[in-house]
């Protein structure tokens, strides 16, 4: 079977049917209750069904602009027609996909991602192209900083790019430079430091 080969259970199968169904018959974003109505699934595990599907990069969600207003969201079913017409061509290979970022964020988030936050993740692999290790270090760059939140770390991300920083590496000299500034400009707040120590560590990681 073609779902098998993309790495498709049945239940995700089933919940892929039914949102074609439900956008067929004019809901294009269904909630996990609507979507159970017609499954043998609890609403958890449409939850998590849903989630793993936009990790697999098999479901997206997509902001429409509709009579001027904006901010209405639908699930597109495009990433798994694409992946099912280049299948004969080249099969995608899950087990080399970066899926260690996702339990890696919400093992340090303390609680499952929503899908707005598995696709912000997705979009910094695939249309901003960053790098897996690169997006890791900028979580651990997050939690650190007391600053866990997907704004920041996209600013992190952002901000490295802009420079050029291209590895881990460069990240922890980028950091090292940073926080010397930060010592010197603090040093009449010896409360304020902090033990960076931890930072250099997990960056020296591979």
């Amino acid at each position: 079977m073609e779902y098998r080969s993309l790495g498709i259970a049945e239940k995700e199968l089933v919940t892929i049917l039914q949102i074609h169904q439900f956008r067929l018959d004019g809901n294009s974003f269904p909630t996990p209750n609507e979507i159970t109505s017609v499954t043998s699934f609890t609403e958890e595990e449409c939850s998590k069904i849903l989630r793993s599907l936009i990790q697999k990069q098999l479901l997206s969600i997509e902001q429409k602009d509709q009579e001027g207003m904006v901010g209405n969201e639908c699930y597109s079913l495009e990433p798994l027609w694409e992946k099912l017409f280049q299948l004969p061509k080249k099969q995608k290979d899950f087990s080399s996909q970066p899926d260690n970022l996702f339990p890696l964020f919400e093992q340090e988030f303390g609680r499952p991602l929503s899908p707005f936050e598995i696709e912000n993740i997705n979009i910094w692999l695939d249309q901003e192209e960053q790098e897996p290790a690169l997006i890791k270090a900028a979580l651990r760059e997050a939690v650190l900083m007391g600053k866990l939140n997907f704004k920041y770390i996209d600013r992190i991300l952002r901000e490295w790019k802009r420079k050029g920083i291209q590895t881990v590496d460069q990240a922890r000299q980028h950091g090292k430079k940073f926080r010397q500034g930060q010592v010197k400009n603090n040093s009449s707040k010896p409360s304020s430091k902090r033990d960076v120590s931890l930072y250099y560590n997990w960056l020296e990681e591979e």
